[in-house]
């Protein structure tokens, strides 16, 4: 399939401008002034105001004729490139050198990642809190911490037939190069948790993080790169663009060196990687509604719904974004979750604060307009627009509302959850289903009755559905199973692991090696 490379641009564009634009990362002085136009507009000025020290050569490049892998020159900079050939080529040429390496090797990067978040959790995240300036500090170490439970290389496999034919070996090889974009909601997080699944599994990247998440994305990169070098010998086993455009990102997706692409974005990009022509993995948006019936433990369904949307101010895709509760029990739930950490809202409160987190669609039946500079905010700045004071500890912020408020069809990323009412189960099932939207990522639903369960998961038909528990427990964080930052729902392969980024490869032993 032919890149269509005007469709690629708007979208990319599209998606790399949204959230960047009003969330700024400071300069050292606290002013933005500069930093929009230098990613979003004019050519980038010598030197790099992330104080992260790239190696520059040139314009983003990556065209299809243009692409040569040849000597990579500038050692040293751990990783960190200004220009996509370069970028490329040397991650090329890290591919060859670690196809040499054993899986002992892989093992140890991985274990060098993990180590590495867990040690600089606290410094790290708080770099990044202070970058991206959305969610929450203690949220922002959590999930660097929880980086040791993205699989590494014990979850590749080999598969062996033998029979009268003889004995036939599918192993799980690499791509090569992958090419990434990362999220500012969890930039280095979802940059660490890639490169545990993508190393593990063989594979080499190059990362084009979100402009707004760039130099903590690039500061891991050349620690890990760092420490790779000292464990294995290999330098430039993942390399990052350090000034990321809507011109870089463009030129990875098309870019003949890379042979596979992972994005964790929203519709934008997703189309974007989608229209590529290249392998790709998708994880795409979503907007995950919550179920409650008339059999649920309230108590517990009330703490899930805090625990899940206010993690990290409901920056996470899987969190929870509206409510749907039967009638019967609805006004039980909502002095419930009064009493475990939310505030609710009344009418007029919830109407000033739709007016200011949403603008009017620009044309009739379009979507409402997100007010980014609210998306990932505390609970208590939400009240504060608002003239609303809430008590120290509050979680999150809720109320009544029908399903024509904004806050119910979009997938809003910040800490109020509208509550709707439902005549019945069913009712409220099919609720979830409109407002899902068909995304088919993730649903969550609180009852004891087993075939209200059955009947949902059916009918919802999404990657993560959770049962009596918080949106993470999707992703081992309260459940079983393990952990990934990017969750390939348009493309199917759910919770990513290593051997989502490898490929299948039989060797076939005609008549031969079966010795029974």
């Amino acid at each position: 399939m032919q890149a269509n490379e005007t469709a690629i641009r708007a979208v990319v564009e599209e998606v790399l401008s949204e959230l960047g634009k009003s969330r700024k990362p400071a300069n050292g002085n606290g002013s933005s002034e500069g930093y929009g136009q230098r990613v979003y507009g004019q050519a980038p000025p010598q030197g790099n105001r992330s104080g992260i020290p790239v190696l520059s050569g040139g314009t983003h490049g990556g065209s299809s004729s243009s692409y040569s892998p040849g000597p990579v020159s500038g050692r040293g900079n751990y990783g960190v490139f200004d220009d996509v050939d370069q970028a490329v080529a040397a991650a090329n040429e890290a591919f060859k050198q670690l196809q040499q390496k054993t899986i002992a090797d892989r093992a140890k990067v991985v274990q060098i990642v993990k180590d590495m978040c867990h040690q600089n959790a606290e410094t790290w995240g708080r770099k990044e809190f202070e970058e991206t300036k959305i969610g929450r500090l203690d949220h922002k170490i959590g999930k660097l911490q929880i980086i040791r439970l993205v699989p590494g290389t014990e979850y590749l496999k080999t598969d062996c037939f033998s029979g009268d034919q003889g004995l036939t070996v599918e192993e799980y090889a690499p791509f090569g190069v992958i090419g990434a974009i990362t999220p500012v909601t969890h930039s280095l997080p979802t940059l660490a948790g890639n490169v545990v699944n993508m190393v593990a599994a063989g594979n080499t990247v190059v990362f084009n993080p979100h402009p707004s998440g760039a130099r903590i994305a690039c500061e891991g990169v050349q620690a890990f790169n760092k420490a790779f070098a000292e464990s294995i010998g290999i330098e430039n086993l993942i390399t990052i663009i350090g000034t990321p455009t809507i011109e870089s990102a463009n030129a990875i997706f098309k870019h003949r060196g890379v042979r596979m692409l992972c994005v964790t974005g929203g519709p934008a990009v997703a189309r974007a990687a989608l229209q590529a022509g290249k392998k790709s993995v998708v994880a795409g948006p979503g907007n995950p509604p919550v179920v409650v019936d008339e059999t649920a433990d309230l108590e517990n369904a009330a703490k899930s719904i805090i625990a899940g949307a206010a993690y990290d101010n409901n920056l996470l895709c899987i969190g929870e974004k509206e409510v749907f509760a039967v009638n019967s029990i609805f006004d039980k739930l909502m002095e419930t979750v009064g009493r475990n950490g939310g505030y609710r809202l009344n009418p007029q409160q919830i109407d000033g604060l739709t007016k200011i987190a949403f603008s009017p669609p620009k044309e009739p039946g379009g979507h409402a307009i997100l007010n980014r500079d609210l998306v990932g905010q505390d609970a208590a700045v939400l009240a504060q627009k608002i003239g609303v004071q809430v008590p120290n500890g509050t979680q999150i912020l809720y109320g009544e509302t029908d399903t024509n408020n904004p806050f119910v069809p979009e997938e809003q990323m910040m800490p109020f959850i509208p509550f709707v009412r439902a005549s019945n189960v069913e009712h409220a099932m099919n609720l979830a289903l409109e407002f899902e939207h068909g995304f088919g990522h993730t649903a969550i639903i609180h009852s004891r009755d087993v075939h209200n369960m059955t009947v949902m998961g059916r009918m919802m038909n999404t990657t993560l559905y959770v049962k009596n528990g918080p949106s993470m427990a999707g992703l081992g964080l309260g459940g079983e199973g393990y952990l990934s930052f990017s969750v390939a729902t348009p493309t199917g392969e759910g919770v990513t692991n290593p051997l989502t980024f490898t490929r299948s490869r039989r060797c076939s032993m005609v008549g031969e090696l079966r010795i029974v």
